[in-house]
């Protein structure tokens, strides 16, 4: 079992609740809290800072301080310009092959 400690911001005036983020995957996970937490009935967005990486977190089922959280998008979270950093990067990279493919034939 893999454990990180994880963030979960809440988007109201609850700001950040920290938590330990068990059984990560691809699709979701399963998140521990303190006991007594006050958590959005739908969505929340999740930071793992070891891995680098934020979700948009969908609850799927709550126990106690137990709660299951399925991944609504891994990549794009609302207000991040990660889609657009990934595009202009891709863009840039296309760029610099062609430029070296001309050197290429020029050489």
């Amino acid at each position: 079992m893999v454990i990180y400690d994880g963030v979960a911001e809440t988007g109201d005036r609850q700001g950040s609740t920290d938590c330990v983020v068990r059984n990560i995957s691809e699709n979701g996970a399963h998140l521990e809290f303190e006991n007594g937490i006050a958590l959005p009935k739908e969505s929340m967005r999740l930071t793992i800072a070891r891995k680098g990486r934020s979700f948009l977190a969908r609850i799927i089922w709550w126990r106690d301080n137990f709660v299951g959280v399925t991944f609504a998008s891994p990549y794009e979270l609302p207000g991040s310009d990660l889609a657009e950093r990934l595009r202009k990067s891709e863009k840039k990279k296309r760029e610099l092959q062609r430029r070296i493919n001309e050197l290429i034939g020029e050489g």
